[in-house]
């Protein structure tokens, strides 16, 4: 009788990882189909595709996209039939639509369960395509290309018994015809272990030490991009360190030759884009680069003001971390914000093209730091209430079971194996 999971992501297990241990950790047995580098977790058996072509040399631009993704899927397929034939028979198959290798699983599993994990439905118009204008100008070609990135993550959808979407948001871009199958479920943070927590003295790689007290700003922006607002944040910043000498910045992410909104038009990265020109104190401006996670929650912890900004796209997790960690979050007033962060209640949410707002919210952080205490408790407050994963997890459980599958109560604590 089928009764696992099998998990299909190329970089598995990306945001699988807590079901997947979860599932596990209750007996059910669960495998994954994934990219060659993708790392895997103990206890999840990986079946690896390879590419074995690339896209074909002059193919039409606006079929690229849908090409790679059936590349990937005729790789996938293949894999699937070595597990196939060595016993594999899941009951569900979760997979994240976003790469094409869930499109032909049908044809090995025909009774299996799909439920489609969909990060983000993309649009020619109306979201990220279009939204900043300084860099980019929209193009009758930028439109259809971003609107064709959806023919392999459309066909996947149409094979979905259910739809996941991590927000409210993401959800909405959905088209009407897939809403009637999709659950919202954040896959959501240990809100247990990221929390408030006294702020320690943060070290810097030249042996410099942050005292508790100092007014920090943290920013994080995993490919240092504008689609994560770095352009408004980098201006912001002279006056922020003309009127408040003694402010601290801390900036984790790092460059990215192919970050989520494309790299700049002059080949330089977006860091140096950004940050060209402006009368900075580098002495107080730290890029800590792709630093350990409990680097980025310990200054987190030591946090006066902690920025968040996105083009209308996926919510990170660092907003999520933040919120959880007590932070006063100020961020931009876009539509995935809208699903976190309530203007004067649990943050601030100001115009993502406004640098004269953001200076003067980060300035009235730094200069009287316990009038966000409120906000920080409601921050906290909200993320307990919709991020946390134990949250998510009963909700990926129901969905499971609706489909089939069943899944044991955990073992009691301290009964024999």
């Amino acid at each position: 009788m089928s009764r696992g999971v099998l998990f299909v992501h190329t970089n598995f297990p990306g945001q699988f990882r807590k079901l997947a241990e979860a599932l596990t950790a209750r007996g059910v047995p669960c495998w994954a189909l994934a990219g060659k580098d993708a790392r895997g977790m103990p206890g999840v058996r990986m079946g690896r595709y390879t590419l074995d072509r690339g896209t074909t040399p002059g193919v039409l631009p606006l079929a690229m996209r849908a090409e790679a993704d059936m590349i990937r899927a005729a790789n996938a397929l293949r894999v699937a039939g070595v597990l196939k034939a060595e016993g594999v028979e899941p009951r569900v198959i979760v997979g994240h639509n976003g790469w094409g290798e869930t499109l032909f699983l049908d044809e090995v599993w025909p009774d299996a369960k799909q439920v489609a994990f969909s990060e983000f439905f993309y649009r020619g118009r109306g979201l990220d395509i279009g939204f900043d204008t300084e860099f980019f100008q929209p193009t009758e070609l930028s439109i259809l290309l971003g609107k064709s990135k959806n023919a392999g993550m459309a066909l996947a959808l149409t094979d979905a018994d259910a739809i996941v979407a991590p927000t409210p948001f993401q959800a909405s871009v959905l088209p009407p015809v897939f809403q009637p199958r999709v659950r919202v479920i954040h896959e959501g943070i240990d809100v247990d272990a990221i929390r408030p927590g006294p702020a320690e003295p943060f070290a810097l790689a030249d042996g410099r030490v942050i005292a508790p007290g100092t007014p920090v700003i943290t920013y994080a922006n995993n490919h240092m991009e504008p689609l994560r607002g770095l352009h408004i944040f980098a201006r912001a910043l002279p006056r922020l360190m003309a009127e408040v000498p003694d402010a601290q910045v801390l900036m984790f992410g790092e460059s990215n030759p192919r970050p989520y909104g494309g790299a700049s038009p002059d080949g330089r990265s977006w860091r140096e884009v950004a940050f060209e020109g402006l009368a900075l104190d580098t002495r107080r401006l730290h890029f800590l680069g792709k630093a350990p996670h409990e680097q980025l929650l310990a200054a987190m912890r030591l946090s006066t003001a902690h920025i968040y900004y996105t083009y209308p796209f996926v919510l990170s997790w660092s907003l999520v971390e933040a919120m959880a960690s007590g932070c006063y979050v100020i961020a931009s007033d876009t539509a995935p914000l809208h699903d976190a962060i309530e203007d004067g209640v649990n943050g601030r949410l100001l115009p993502f093209f406004d640098v004269d707002a953001l200076s003067r919210a980060m300035i009235e952080a730094c200069c009287d730091p316990q009038a966000s205490a409120p906000l920080r408790a409601a921050a906290r407050a909200t993320a307990v209430a919709r991020f946390a994963s134990r949250d998510g997890l009963a909700a990926w459980f129901e969905v499971l079971r609706e489909m089939g599958l069943e899944i044991p109560e955990p073992p009691a604590e301290g009964a024999a194996s």
